[in-house]
């Protein structure tokens, strides 16, 4: 039997003027996290159900803008907001409480587990938890062997800018992918965030330049994997992002009160990504995965 069309598993969005500030605000915290140590922009789009739009945009652009432009057009502007003028606010309030902040994070991200799987169980293909499993496990040791290989020192320059651009890139692709554990690792985050923090266009065009580049070297692949295998691609997704988001989970605080705000933020987090799927769901007229009414 021939799979499903891609567009049969992503039918186009209903996007209404209410739902802008919900995008800028969703494009805002993509931005903030793709710029912060642990945190992926590709998870972050896929836990704010972007990923596959995304993906089909920078695939085939003059067919997917009509039906997605109401989307990305706020989730754009929220994006420049986060990824720029957040910068230097975002690393001050990791820097107070990254223990926190990653919680709220891993709620967020978690939350939207259950309508992802029940997504992946409805679309064509086999149906096995097979590649989310090994996803997971596979990511899982990845991430582990990258965070504890140590250092290494690259000069920062227009070209190592541009490699930035390209390992963004690949972050946004491969949801789970931590960018900024890689730059971290060669020595270029810091004067990188440094660059977009002071609005150094030296810094912004080369990166912009090979995230791009990236992503639409990459993006028709991924489309056509989802297109013929949706199940298998999008369970191997859910478990780069449990893997991703293993890693980010702090494993210790620095006292109770720490550890109490951060149980309620991550719960916070998870009800609230919660709670927007059952909505989202409720409004679209498609049972959630967690609602039967």
């Amino acid at each position: 039997m021939k799979p499903a069309a891609l567009s049969q598993t992503r039918p186009i969005p209903q996007i209404s003027l209410p739902d802008y500030p919900l995008l800028i605000l969703k494009g805002a915290v993509v931005g903030t996290g793709a710029i912060l140590p642990g945190i992926s922009g590709g998870v972050l789009c896929a836990a704010f159900g972007v990923y596959e739009p995304m993906m089909e945009l920078l695939a085939h652009p003059a067919k997917a803008f009509p039906k997605y432009y109401r989307m990305f057009i706020p989730f754009l502007i929220g994006w420049a907001a986060g990824f720029v003028l957040l910068a230097r606010f975002v690393e001050t309030l990791f820097s107070a409480s990254s223990q926190v902040a990653l919680m709220l994070f891993a709620g967020l991200i978690l939350g939207t587990i259950p309508e992802l799987l029940k997504k992946s169980a409805e679309g064509s293909g086999r149906k096995s938890p097979t590649p989310m499993i090994a996803s997971l496990a596979l990511f899982f040791l990845l991430f582990e062997l990258l965070s504890g290989s140590g250092s290494l020192s690259v000069s920062p320059n227009s070209l190592s800018y541009v490699f930035c651009g390209l390992v963004w890139g690949l972050s946004l692709v491969i949801p789970g992918l931590s960018s900024s554990s890689i730059l971290i690792y060669l020595g270029l985050y810091e004067p990188m965030t440094a660059g977009i923090a002071d609005l150094d266009f030296s810094v912004i065009l080369p990166l912009l330049a090979g995230l791009l580049l990236t992503a639409a070297l990459t993006a028709r692949l991924v489309s056509f994997l989802f297109e013929h295998h949706y199940s298998l691609v999008s369970g191997a997704v859910i478990g780069i992002m449990l893997a991703s988001t293993l890693m980010i989970l702090p494993t210790g605080f620095d006292s109770l009160l720490s550890g109490l705000l951060s149980l309620t933020l991550f719960a916070a987090g998870f009800a609230a990504a919660r709670g927007m799927d059952i909505a989202r769901s409720r409004r679209d007229g498609a049972p959630c995965a967690s609602c039967s009414a």
